[in-house]
C-alpha cells in the first residue's frame, strides 16, 4: 500500500499511525474531534490531519488512500467508512494489519491465541498471559488492552495473546490465530452494529480464516457458538463446569488427559472463574505453548483486573464487592449468580440493551438501589420482585444499599450499564463506589479490608 488514512486518533489509532509512518507508508489523519496532541502527532509524522465532518472533509480525509484503518468503535454507518466502501477503499483493523506484518516476520510468526465474547475478555486474556509466563515464556497482551497488536510486533516475545473485541474483528480481512476461544454470546452493542444478528456475525470472524491446525475453544452446550465452530475447518475443544472435553471432575479442572489444577488451589473460584479457567487452560495446552504442570501453580497466584467482582470489605456482616465493568445485562448477570443473596446496585447509561433480564434471577434478590439515566428502567425491572429504591448520586446508593443489607447478604454495585452518565469510564464509577463505601463506614467497627472475596 502507498497511502493509508487513520481515522479516530486514540490509542489504537496513535499507534497505528506511527507503525506506518516508521514504515515508510504515507499517511494521512483524521478524527470527529481534533486536539492538540492530534496536532502535534500529525506534524511530528508530517501527515495531514483533517475532520470527516462534512463532503470536503472527508474529501481531505480519503484523499489518494488504498486503505483506511478506522479506531475500534468507529461504527460502519460513519460517514468516513461509508464513503470509503463507495470508493472501493478496503478498511481494515489494526490488529488485522498487525497480522499480516507478524506473518511476514523474516524468521516466521510466532504464535497467536485469541479471545472473544460478550464478557470475560480481559480476564481471560490475562490468564492465557499467566499461564504462557508459567512456562517460561514471554508474551503480550494485546488488542482491546492499552497495547495494540500493531505496537507490539517488534516486541521481543514468544506469543501474543489478542483480546478481540467486535471492534476490532469488524474489518479483519486475514486475521487469525492458532488458538482462539469465543466465552459467550449476549446482546451488546446492538446500537453500533444494528442487530444482535450482525453482533454474532462480527464475533464469528474470529474463524473465518482459520486453518486444519488451528483449535477453536467454546462452551459446551451453545448451540450457536458451537454451530459457527463446527462450520470451520480447525479443531475443535469444548468447556463448561459439569461437561465439555475441559470440565469440573472430583474437585478437580480435567481435560482429555486427566487432572489439570485442583479447584480448592485457584485464587477465586467464582462459576465464571472457573470457566474462563478451563477455557483458557484448554487454548494453550491444545496449541502446545504450556503443559498441564504450568498450569495450577498459574491459576492459585493469578491477580485479576480491578472492577471485576473486586471484594472491597465486610461491613456489618455483608461483603461489598466492586463490579463497574458490568456494562451488560448478562455481564451483571453473570455477577448476580455468582451470590446466594445480594443487593444490587444497578444502572447508568443503557446500550439499547434490555434491563429487565437483570431480573431473571429473583431468587438471588434481596434488594436494589437504582442509579443513573436507566434508572426508570431498573425500577421496572426489579418491581414486584423485591424492594426498589432510587438513587442520585454513588453516595446515596451506598447510603441506600447499606439501610437494605443484613448480615449475610452480598451488596453488589453491578450496573449493566455504561458509566458515561455521571462517569468518564467504568473504573472512575469503581473507584468511586470504592471511596464512598470506605468513607461511609469509616467509623464501624465491622471493617475488614482485603483484596480477594469468596462467595457468600
Amino acid at each position: 500500500m502507498k497511502t493509508v488514512t487513520v481515522y479516530g486518533l486514540g490509542v489504537a489509532g496513535v499507534a497505528t499511525a506511527k507503525a506506518f509512518a516508521e514504515r515508510g507508508v504515507g499517511v494521512r489523519l483524521g478524527d470527529d474531534n481534533i486536539t492538540d496532541d492530534m496536532l502535534a502527532l500529525a506534524d511530528a509524522i508530517d501527515s495531514p490531519l483533517n475532520s470527516a465532518d462534512d463532503a470536503r472533509g472527508i474529501e481531505s480525509v480519503l484523499r489518494g488512500s488504498d486503505v483506511l484503518v478506522p479506531a475500534p468503535g468507529i461504527a460502519p454507518t460513519h460517514p468516513v467508512i461509508v464513503e470509503a466502501h463507495r470508493r472501493g477503499i478496503i478498511v481494515r483493523s489494526e490488529i488485522d494489519i498487525a497480522y499480516e506484518w507478524e506473518q511476514a516476520r523474516p524468521h516466521g510468526p510466532r504464535p497467536i491465541v485469541a479471545v472473544t465474547g460478550t464478557d470475560g475478555k480481559t480476564t481471560t486474556t490475562m490468564l492465557v498471559a499467566a499461564l504462557i509466563r508459567a512456562a517460561g515464556k514471554n508474551c503480550a497482551e494485546v488488542g482491546n488492552t492499552d497495547v495494540p497488536f500493531i505496537a507490539a510486533v517488534n516486541d521481543d516475545v514468544d506469543a501474543f495473546v489478542v483480546e478481540c473485541s467486535s471492534f476490532r474483528l469488524a474489518f479483519t480481512q486475514s486475521f487469525r490465530a492458532d488458538a482462539s476461544i469465543w466465552l459467550n454470546i449476549a446482546p451488546d452493542h446492538l446500537d453500533w452494529h444494528g442487530s444482535f444478528e450482525a453482533y454474532t456475525a462480527t464475533k464469528a470472524r474470529l474463524w473465518s480464516h482459520d486453518r486444519a491446525s488451528d483449535v477453536a475453544v467454546v462452551p459446551c452446550g451453545d448451540t450457536l457458538i458451537e454451530g459457527y465452530a463446527r462450520s470451520r475447518d480447525h479443531h475443535v475443544r469444548t468447556f463448561g463446569l459439569n461437561d465439555g472435553d475441559y470440565r469440573v471432575e472430583a474437585g478437580s479442572l480435567v481435560g482429555p488427559e486427566g487432572p489439570i489444577a485442583s479447584v480448592a488451589s485457584m485464587w477465586r473460584t467464582m462459576p465464571h472463574d472457573i470457566t474462563n479457567s478451563l477455557a483458557a487452560s484448554a487454548a494453550v495446552m491444545e496449541c502446545g505453548l504450556v503443559s498441564a504442570s504450568h498450569v495450577e501453580g498459574a491459576l492459585a497466584t493469578f491477580q485479576p483486573a480491578s472492577h471485576r467482582i473486586d471484594h472491597v470489605g465486610d461491613f456489618a456482616g455483608s461483603g461489598w464487592f466492586d463490579d463497574s465493568k458490568a456494562t451488560s445485562p448478562h455481564a451483571a448477570l453473570t455477577a448476580i449468580r455468582a451470590f446466594n443473596r445480594v443487593v444490587l446496585i444497578a444502572g447508568g447509561k443503557n446500550k439499547d440493551l434490555d434491563l429487565s433480564q437483570l431480573a431473571s434471577e429473583p431468587h438471588r434478590m434481596h434488594g436494589v438501589v437504582a442509579i443513573g439515566s436507566a434508572q426508570q428502567d431498573i425500577v421496572d425491572a426489579f418491581t414486584g420482585v423485591c424492594t426498589v429504591l432510587r438513587a442520585d448520586s454513588m453516595e446515596e446508593a451506598v447510603a441506600a444499599a447499606a439501610g437494605l443489607a443484613v448480615p449475610g447478604v452480598a451488596v453488589l454495585l453491578s450496573p449493566g450499564c455504561t458509566s458515561y452518565d455521571w462517569y468518564g469510564n467504568y473504573k472512575q464509577r469503581g473507584d468511586d463506589f470504592v471511596a464512598r463505601v470506605n468513607k461511609h463506614f469509616a467509623n464501624s467497627n465491622d471493617q475488614v479490608m482485603t483484596t480477594r472475596g469468596g462467595i457468600q
